[in-house]
């Protein structure tokens, strides 16, 4: 038992004593006593305890024992040793507890019994929440509830896991324990049972406030332990219903109930009572211990009177006594240890739990900030590069024209900048997934290197693609997001290289029969990294140096988001530099092979085609005034007209009552979302083609977009000629996205 005890030389002696009779009686099972005069001493037992007898009650649980051991019946003796035990903790005495407790768990070790050993971590569990471990005391009732289904036991379990749990404030358990015990259909103690539940109740009333349910429970509570005798409840009645009615300001009430406590709790019969009861306890228990002695000086007697053959098993006894003791020594400190060591790893993870949910709420707080901020920064921006692209268009002045050029630049940067966050926080939230399409790495590359190209010439620098011809021409995996990297890796080696070289390397570094290993490293002749700046270089708006982000530009998150994506690959980037000779960035990818010709075709770039939009009529919903005013004026310059919805609801009446050429619908409307919208006319009309126009957030997917029968999607803000493109592809040549129902 996890209790700390004080050994005494003759508790371990009666401990060695009761070991070696355990054998005679477990030989004898099949000897029962007889079943009515055991449940008279036990019925008598419990009656006397719920009194607060508990004098009375020991001995007829002595009587218990007493008849168990003439009938060598050990299962009823660790019954009964189980009661005394409880009932001396009842009174305190938990050196007389530990004894019967351990005298039963030695006939538990030796025989096959699951509801004394339930009944034996019923009573462990107690001690632990009486010594202020509640949850380890939990764990145990959960053993202990899984080794027996004895209705009685069951109840007795309910009740103290009720308690544990009104003292850790887990009201929710607590209270639906309490209020299954108010109508339990014990047959041992119902009343009991019932009076401690209510009793259970009035607590947790009090704890939450619920001051009139406290009242109620606790008059149930007095009411049953008056009936039943019960003394010990009728005090601790009294005392809850006190305390119910002094909250409710029922003073007179309150007072009543008090000078009840008070004539309890001052009684001198009730002081000589517990002292009577407790001197009986250890009187009782001195009697079995010595009556237990007397047997053994018997059998010692005997022995020394038997053959020398019997002198040696006396001999190899008491030598065996010797080692099963100190055995019992050492089990007891290591259990001491396990206990506390327990405690500590309990402690510990519950440490890690509260450090763990604090880094994650931060994390969430962290990403959902960023997506929030970016988003909500794309709507101003809209409107900034909108009016900025129409200004442009009508033939401002030359000084007018120098200054709205620095606007739409600036306007770009802005743009490009939120783009990156949120991709980051995409990366980070798990939002980000890589696919596992056929493409041709080659191709990628040549369209990352083209794309570039003006930059290139910018700085007179060269862009080389060194590629390994072994590489197999048919590859699995996700080319957007290899374009997002190579993109990142090169555009950043050409901001840090005048007049020099990019060189993009390829090599097949090993060939399976499903998959290939290949090395990609992007070298330039450029400034290079210092060396103690190249360990932070990929963290977030990094960039060497203040002067280098003064001098360069940039927002430092390119490398970080080469880094997170080529972590969805399961892969790490590393670095080489030398200062003033240049860098080189490289990292290995293991893609899958495939067969055939056909390479699915993934365009980084939009295919500028001139389409006349003339005499288009246009449906425009969007609830921003301001992107309403632009994004109709950027129509006007087409000669396209356009009706206006504010909302959702709005947006489905006109497309059921006019004819359109083409829906332009943003997404995050107050009411009936785009998509909701989209869905609702995708049901009476599947052929109107319908762009969502949107500022994309970390929440969205594109994919439940084209899920609800949009055709094509144009982010906010969005360069003119993407925009017109897209108007154009959809209404001339429509790509029908089938709506999910």
């Amino acid at each position: 038992m996890r209790i700390k005890f004080r050994y005494t030389g003759n508790v371990k002696f009666l401990l060695m004593v009761v070991i070696m009779s355990t054998f005679h009686f477990v030989s004898a099972q099949d000897n029962k006593a007889p079943e009515t005069d055991i449940e008279t001493y036990f019925a008598e037992a419990r009656k006397y305890k719920n009194q607060n007898k508990i004098d009375l009650a020991i001995k007829a649980m002595v009587k218990v024992a007493e008849l168990a051991e003439e009938n060598e019946d050990s299962k009823t003796i660790i019954d009964s040793y189980h009661e005394i035990s409880l009932l001396n903790s009842k009174l305190e005495r938990q050196e007389n507890a530990i004894w019967y407790y351990e005298r039963a768990e030695i006939f538990l070790k030796a025989i096959t019994y699951p509801h004394g050993n339930a009944t034996h971590q019923y009573i462990e569990a107690l001690n632990y929440f009486r010594n202020d471990k509640p949850y380890q005391a939990l764990d145990l009732l959960e053993e202990a509830r899984s080794l027996s289904n004895d209705r009685h036991l069951l109840n007795l379990i309910s009740l103290l896991e009720a308690n544990i749990c009104l003292k850790i404030e887990k009201y929710r358990v607590a209270s639906t324990n309490f209020n299954s015990l108010v109508v339990n259909s014990d047959i041992h103690e119902k009343a009991y049972l019932t009076t401690k539940a209510y009793l259970g109740l009035t607590q947790l009333n009090i704890a939450l406030d619920s001051l009139e349910s406290a009242a109620k429970n606790g008059t149930n509570a007095l009411t049953l332990a008056r009936e039943n005798d019960f003394h010990q409840e009728i005090l601790e009645a009294n005392e809850l219903l006190g305390k119910a009615f002094e909250k409710l300001g029922q003073f007179d009430s309150a007072l009543v109930y008090n000078r009840n406590l008070l004539q309890i709790k001052d009684s001198l019969i009730a002081i000589e009572k517990i002292n009577a009861q407790v001197k009986t306890a250890d009187q009782l228990r001195g009697e079995l211990m010595e009556s237990t002695i007397k047997k053994q000086d018997v059998e010692i007697k005997e022995l020394n009177e038997s053959s020398s053959r019997s002198e040696i098993t006396a001999i190899l006894t008491s030598a065996f006594l010797t080692i099963i003791s100190l055995l019992a020594v050492s089990l007891y400190r290591n259990n001491q240890i396990k206990l506390k060591t327990n405690d500590l790893l309990h402690t510990k993870n519950r440490e890690l739990q509260t450090a763990r949910d604090a880094a994650v709420q931060s994390m969430e707080a962290k990403t959902n900030f960023l997506s929030t901020v970016s988003h909500e920064l794309r709507t101003p921006l809209y409107a900034v590069t909108g009016l900025t692209h129409l200004l442009l268009e009508e033939n401002p002045s030359k000084k007018q024209e120098e200054h709205l050029k620095a606007l739409k630049f600036s306007g770009d940067y802005l743009l490009n900048f939120i783009n990156d966050i949120l991709q980051i926080n995409k990366i980070d939230a798990d939002k980000l997934e890589p696919l596992n399409i056929k493409f041709s790495l080659k191709k990628v590359l040549t369209e990352v290197i083209n794309s570039l190209q003006q930059s290139a010439k910018a700085n007179k620098t060269v862009i080389n693609l060194d590629y390994d011809p072994n590489i197999p021409s048919h590859l699995l995996s996700d080319p957007l997001k290899l374009s997002q990297i190579f993109i990142n890796l090169v555009g950043n080696a050409l901001k840090f290289t005048k007049k020099g070289e990019v060189t993009v390397i390829t090599k097949l570094q090993e060939q399976y029969e499903d998959e290939v290993i290949i090395y990609f490293e992007v070298k330039d002749t450029g400034i290079g990294i210092a060396p103690e700046k190249q360990e932070n270089i990929f963290d977030s708006f990094e960039q060497g140096s203040i002067q280098i982000n003064r001098e360069y530009g940039g927002t430092g998150l390119g490398l970080t988001i080469v880094k997170s994506l080529l972590g969805l690959f399961d892969s790490k980037i590393k670095l080489k530099s030398e200062l003033g000779k240049g860098s080189s960035f490289f990292f290995e990818l293991t893609l899958k092979t495939t067969q055939g010709s056909e390479i699915e075709d993934m365009n980084f770039q939009v295919q500028e085609k001139d389409y006349d939009l003339t005499g288009l009529h246009i449906l425009i919903v969007e609830d921003n005034k301001i992107n309403q005013v632009i994004t109709k004026k950027m129509l006007l310059k087409k000669e396209v007209t356009c009706d206006i919805a504010s909302n959702g609801t709005d947006a489905i009446e006109m497309v059921r009552n006019n004819t359109y050429d083409a829906v332009l619908m943003d997404i995050h409307m107050p009411g009936i979302s785009g998509e909701e919208a989209t869905i609702e006319i995708r049901k009476f009309n599947t052929t109107l083609p319908i762009i969502a126009l949107t500022a994309i957030s970390l929440d969205d997917s594109l994919e439940s977009f084209y899920e609800a029968g949009v055709n094509d999607v144009v982010t906010k803000p969005f360069k003119p000629e993407v925009f017109y493109q897209k108007i154009g592809q959809n209404v001339f040549s429509p790509k029908i996205n089938n709506p999910t129902s």
